[in-house]
Order: C-alpha cells, then structure tokens, then sequence
C-alpha cells in the first residue's frame, strides 16, 4: 500500500511539471484607448553596426543594393514591419552630435571621433538629409534627438528650421541649397538624452529649466506641431519624473521620457545566446518590471496631469548582454534569441495595457545593437525573433485597447516566481479583435479560457513564434529557425475562447 501511495504522489508531482490549473482571461469591451502605434518606433543610433555597416553602406556600393546608400533589404524588412518611428542620431550620441557638421557635400563634411561608442571615426557622410529622406522610404516618422549636452540653444533653433521651415530664412536656404526643396515636416524632438548621465549629468530641476530654455526656441509650423519630450528617468527614479511635472508648465511638454533595460547585472550581463534556466528567469523578471515602472511613473504624472496630456516615451527598452565575442566591447552587437522574444512580446503587453499614458516607445536598437530585430554581416542579412514578435503585433498599431484581466499560474524557479502569461488585446477600426498571449514558463504550457464580455465572434485564427529551446536563434547559416506559424490550438464557442498555449510562446490570434 506505502508503494502504491508513493507512487501516486510522484505521479502527481510529475504531472505538476507538465500542466498546470487552467488559466482564465477576460476581455471586455472598448476603453475608448487607442494603442497608438508609435509604441513599436525604433531607435537607431550611430553606434556600432547600426548605422555604418547597418543601414548604410555608402552610395558607392555596387555589391548591395541600395538606395541612395540605404540597404533595400533592410528597408523593405521595415516596412513589412510597418515601423512607424524611428529615433536618431542617439542616444549618448546626440549630446556629441553638431548636425551641421552632417550636412552638404560629402566630401567636406568633417569627421568626427565617437567618444561614446569604441571611439571611432566617423566621417558624417550619414547625416540629417540621410536619415531624413531614409525615413520617407521608410513610411515612418522621424524622432530627432537634440544636442543639449554640448550643444545650444541657437543649434537646437536652427535644426528645427531647416528641416520645417517652408518659407524663407537662412535655415531654409541653406536646406535649399543642399537639395532640398521641401521641408521634412519633423514633429517629434527630444531634447536631450539621459540628461541625468551621459547627456550632462544634470540634477533634474537644473535640467527642468534646461527644457524650457531650450524649448522656448523651438517654433512649430502648419505643417508639424512640435512633439517635444524631455529627456526622462532612469528606471525607477520617481523624483525625476516629479520634478519635471511639477517644474515644466503641462503647455510646454508632450512628453517625459524613461528607459528600461533588462539586464542581468551591469558588470556581468551574461552571454545573449548561451545561457541557464537562473538566468533567463532573472531577464524576464527585469522585464516584467516595466509593468511596475510604467505604473508608477504614471502615478506621478497623474498628480499633475490627471486628464493625461503629457505622454509617458519609453524611447529605450530591450535585453542588454554581453557582446558577442570578438567583437568590439563598445558596438553592443548581441544575438537574439527565444528570450528576447519574451520580453519583447511581455513589453509590448505591457505597453498596449497602458495605453492611456504610454504612447511612444523606441526598441533598442533597430539594426546590430542590443536587441535588434535585423542582424546584418556584409550582404547577408536576417531577421530575430524579436523582429518577427514585432511583425505579428503590429496588428495593434492603432487599434483600440479592449481592457484585460488575467487569472494564471505564475512560473516558479526556486524560490521565486513570476506571472507565467501576458495578455493584451484590441480591436481594429474594421472590428476585427486581436488577442496576444505570452507564456514565458520553460517547462508548462497552459490552457487558457478566455471570456468575451461584451464582444461577439465567430472565427479565430492565429500564428504562433516557438522554437524547441530557449536559447534557439536565427543565425546567419540557419536564418530561419525561428519564425511564425499558423496556430492551431485555438477554438471559440459562444463568448468562450480556448486556447492551449505552449510553454515559451508568443501567440497572436485574430477573431472576426
């Protein structure tokens, strides 16, 4: 009898690895939110690989084609993307960044060394007039960041003049004579980056003031209201985001910037592909506590903006590891693996559930850097399953959030544990709803019902982002290990969904 009733027991503790209680979600009906769709902007920095090698190869490349010394793979890539900002110069960058040393003939622009990034020399030949006519082959908006580290007023001024302003002035003539007839119409401006650090390590009421000096100068036109963000806390650092709310008049700012990275630890970040089961817990908890960052970042902007006109810009957010070796310690290129696919499926949740304060945010970085949703080596180039979760999400840019409860087992490692399933959901201006689903457990797949409150649909349809572990990556030999798939494991009745969701998986499912 002891033999039988231990065994029983181990077969419940087996079984226990293997299923867990089913899961429940609840979705309503419309806010009235729209998730817009400058949550999934990207960030390209003159860092590394991102621009030289990256996006640019010269507009003297006969081996890849190009336009205009653009990558056309690289831009056709973005646009199935549907990208719809995209931030630069920087980053640390643009407080070292004169934009005038970027623009005219190529030949006698000046070269620069990159203090911030390997101190490398770069020879400008990628500048304002580049990046700008990139992001029109792009059909995205362009996010300039300003030089407010070392830069001024009267520099600041003069950018925003040359690439808005229609009628005549020195800026505009000066764009003219450059081949550019019209302005670029540039409604997005930061002003400053990490003003707290590598963008002078200001105390944020010094940098307060900084804002609306700099600001004041800054004219919109017909053609672009100026969307102007200060540059905004690191991680949890509620006092900063509290001083620019109640220092900075609400007329003056559209939006406060905050940049979150999951990281394992500063000094020892952890191999991007080669890692343990500790260690991809302790980056998805990192990740999971953007939930908490946004809350209470947005709590404070609440006591001073309660009918929420500012927004709230995660303009940096991705995994951080260390670089992959034999490369620059200072080109920040990693490899992109299943776990990254987690955060960027969890964030993304996190982002469209917030909806209401969060309405931009920038992916670090968008080519060669940090968690890249394209990798490139010479002419060859891939896609990460972060791209691909990106891809399969866009569906929300623009749609309207539909609230969202969820009811689940957590993950536990040790003595620790995190929410196993992320949610977010939305429906379409054509009345088209789409669901989102993360499971990040390792081991437990979860069956979920999910109750429609409010909503009706007949069919459910879905792809789903999975590979057999969780440190699978697209490389350059197999670029394509990781990519979606048509999901199966969906059915609805009535008001009820059901849907069996694999362990480490990204689902989108569509209902009409």
């Amino acid at each position: 009898m002891k033999r039988i009733i231990l065994g029983f027991l181990v077969l419940i503790a087996w079984a226990g690895k293997v299923y867990s209680q089913p899961a429940t979600v609840t979705v309503g009906n419309d806010t009235g939110t729209v998730i817009s769709k400058y949550i999934y902007g990207h960030f390209a920095e003159h860092l590394g690989h991102c621009i030289y090698g990256g996006f640019y190869v010269g507009d003297t490349n006969r081996t890849i084609p190009n336009t205009n010394g653009v990558r056309n793979d690289i831009i056709a890539a973005l646009k199935k993307l549907k990208i719809p900002l995209l931030r630069w110069p920087g980053g640390c960058f643009a407080d070292t960044y004169h934009w005038k040393d970027g623009i005219g003939p190529k030949n006698l622009r000046p070269s620069i060394v990159n203090t911030n990034w390997g101190d490398v020399t770069e020879d400008n030949s990628f500048g304002t007039h580049d990046f700008l006519n990139m992001c029109e082959l792009l059909g995205a908006e362009p996010y300039l960041s300003g030089n407010v580290g070392s830069g001024t007023v009267q520099e600041l001024r003069d950018w925003v003049q040359y690439v808005n302003f229609t009628n005549k002035s020195p800026m505009s003539d000066l764009r003219r004579t450059n081949g550019r007839e019209k302005p670029w119409a540039v409604k997005f401006w930061g002003i400053g980056n990490e003003a707290w650090g590598c963008g002078g390590n200001m105390p944020p009421s010094y940098y307060a003031d900084v804002f609306r000096q700099y600001t004041t100068f800054m004219s919109s036109t017909p053609q672009a209201k100026l969307f102007k963000i200060a540059s905004g806390a690191s991680d949890a650092d509620y006092t900063w985001t509290e001083t620019l709310m109640k220092n900075i008049p609400l007329y003056m700012l559209d939006g406060v910037a905050m940049h979150h990275y999951s990281v394992i630890d500063w000094n020892h970040k952890g191999s991007a592909a080669d890692y343990n089961e500790q260690q991809y817990f302790t980056i998805l908890k990192q990740a999971w506590q953007m939930e908490e960052l946004v809350t209470k970042h947005s709590a404070v902007m609440d006591k001073y903006d309660p009918k929420k006109k500012v927004a709230l810009v995660v303009d940096e957010w991705g995994g951080w590891y260390d670089v992959e070796p034999g490369t620059n310690p200072g080109f920040l290129y990693q490899q992109n693996t299943m776990r990254d696919a987690m955060i960027a499926g969890l964030t993304l949740n996190i982002f469209n559930n917030h909806a209401d304060r969060v309405r931009v945010a920038n992916l670090a970085q968008c080519v060669n850097v940090l968690q890249a949703v394209i990798l490139t080596d010479k002419e060859k180039m891939i896609l990460t399953p972060t791209y691909h979760v990106m891809e399969m999400y866009n569906v929300h840019q623009d749609a309207t959030r539909l609230p969202v409860t969820v009811k689940a087992d957590d993950y536990v490692l040790g003595n620790e544990k995190l929410p196993a399933v992320s949610v977010s959901a939305s429906r379409d201006k054509s009345g088209v709803i789409h669901i989102s689903l993360v499971n990040i457990d390792v081991h437990t797949p979860r069956d979920i019902s999910v109750s429609l409150q409010g909503l009706s649909a007949t069919s459910v349809t879905g792809r789903i982002l999975q590979s057999a572990k969780i440190q699978d990556c697209n490389t350059f030999a197999q670029p394509e290990l990781i990519k979606p798939v048509a999901f199966n494991g969906a059915s609805i009745k009535g008001q009820t969904l059901t849907v069996k969701l694999p362990a480490v998986s990204v689902v989108v499912l569509e209902l009409k």
